[in-house]
This record gives C-alpha cells, sequence and structure tokens, in this order.
C-alpha cells in the first residue's frame, strides 16, 4: 500500500537578511517506541530530520536522572499543574525521544517544519506526549496536532509563547514572549504597560513575533514608532541562553509613562 503523503508547504522569510543567528529546536516526545521505529515524516511534508538535529531514543527512567529533565523542577511543577493527566502520562511512559538542533540563519524555516514532521509522525508510532520546554508547554499528542498539524502550517503564534505579569508598580504590567530561539531571533520583553493597553501591547508583541519569524531584525537603539504614543518605543538588546527568564536573547522595550 502506497503511504499517503502531504506535499511540504514553502515556509519563507521574506524580510530576512544573513545574520549570524542561530535557531534552535528542542521537543521530548514520550511514549512506547520501538528500538528501530520506522517514522512515517513523509505523511506529514517531510522528507526526515534536517541536517543539524539529532534525535535520540531513551529510556525515561535514564534521562529523570538527566539535571535537564523537563518534568522535574520548576519545569516540571508548571508543566504538573497546566495538564495533569498528560503529565502523568509522560511520567508513567517507558520511552522519550529527546530531538534537538541548531540551524545557521536562513531565509526559510524549512528546519522547522521538517522537524514538526517528525514530531507528528511520531504520535503515530507511539508519542503520547510531547513537551515543548521553550514555550514551557506540554500537550497530549491530540493536543499537539490540534495545535500544529493546521493546513498551510500553524500560525507564528502557535510557536511562541506570550506572557502578562503583574509588575510591582500597581496597575502596570511585564508582557514578554518565550519560544524566539526556534527562529534565531531574540524575545521581546515590554515593560511598564498600563492595564487599559495590555491588550493592545499583546498584539503588538505578537506582531513582533511574525516579523521576526520571517526573518526581520531589531537593532539596538531602534525607536519603533507607535501610533498614539507621544514618543517611540526604544529597544535594547540584552541577554543570551543564559538568561532563565527566555533563555534567549531578548529585546527589551519599556511603555511609556
Amino acid at each position: 500500500m502506497t503511504e499517503t503523503t502531504t506535499p511540504a508547504a514553502e515556509w519563507p522569510r521574506p524580510y530576512w537578511q544573513p545574520s549570524d543567528e542561530q535557531g534552535v529546536l528542542l521537543f521530548f516526545v514520550f511514549g512506547s517506541f520501538a528500538e528501530d521505529v520506522a517514522i512515517p515524516a513523509m505523511k506529514y511534508g517531510s522528507p526526515g530530520l534536517p541536517e543539524g538535529i539529532e534525535m535520540r531514543r531513551l529510556q525515561n527512567s535514564v534521562l529523570a536522572r538527566w539535571e535537564g529533565y523537563p518534568l522535574a523542577g520548576a519545569l516540571g511543577d508548571l508543566l504538573r499543574e497546566d495538564n495533569p493527566d498528560a503529565f502523568q502520562a509522560a511520567k508513567d511512559a517507558p520511552h522519550v525521544m529527546a530531538i534537538r538542533g541548531r540551524f545557521p540563519d536562513k531565509d526559510d524555516l524549512g528546519y522547522l517544519r521538517d522537524t514538526l514532521g517528525v514530531v507528528a509522525a511520531l504520535t503515530d508510532v507511539g508519542g503520547q506526549v510531547v513537551v515543548d520546554p521553550q514555550i514551557l508547554t506540554l500537550f497530549s499528542a491530540t493536543e499537539w496536532r490540534d495545535h500544529y498539524l493546521i493546513k498551510g502550517g500553524a500560525p507564528t503564534r502557535h510557536h511562541v509563547l506570550i506572557l502578562c505579569s503583574p509588575e510591582e508598580t500597581k496597575g502596570r504590567s511585564w508582557i514578554r514572549t518565550r519560544g524566539m530561539r526556534k527562529f534565531g531571533r531574540p524575545d521581546v520583553s515590554i515593560t511598564n504597560v498600563p492595564d487599559n493597553e495590555i491588550d493592545r501591547v499583546g498584539a503588538l508583541a505578537e506582531r513582533f513575533v511574525d516579523l521576526g519569524a520571517l526573518g526581520a531584525h531589531f537593532e539596538n537603539g531602534q525607536a519603533i514608532e507607535v501610533d498614539g504614543l507621544p514618543v517611540d518605543l526604544t529597544v535594547e538588546l540584552h541577554g543570551d541562553e543564559n538568561d532563565p527568564r527566555f533563555n534567549n536573547s531578548h529585546a527589551a522595550m519599556r511603555w511609556p509613562g
């Protein structure tokens, strides 16, 4: 029987310019996998894992001894609280497929498309739970497929987490993103956001996410005009992958007022 395949959609980056930045992918798929599992990635328009990424089948009990085990520590507590049933299924699974890699900045996102195709295929052959630590999220296989297997590719927003936290100053919040490492771009941080501007600034952060995914760059000191603001937002580039708030560099801006 011939396997049904989905043609690979193009994922271009029309605003891309060469840089020394790198895209970083990291996923954990928990389940029960044969030692020589056949992965039907072509079914999802993927020729297989792209160059620059590796996948290892590990015993869950062995991976659990690793300091970066995603079901332990603060991340584990967050994942358990967010999705307790899927968390327990992941804990009980005998195996983990650990997928990770780095990619030079490119004018297309084929590396992301092809890797997601492999993750989708793993949910067909024993994968029960997918952990995406870059966006602090754990999905059951069904939830992951609903989130990412969208005709033409999931919207950029699905690949990135946008968070809002209250600041010490009453009536002000901090809006930030996580996950832009997937695109080799800094995350976004906007502080001092008034309560009545949260939705607007959230939409602005989402726009920055879209532009970064399509290859646009922030410049240090860049002025960004926003309709209705008396002054421009000023971008300050900070941090690196060791910053625990983002696990990435970030573009910091402060809302005026």
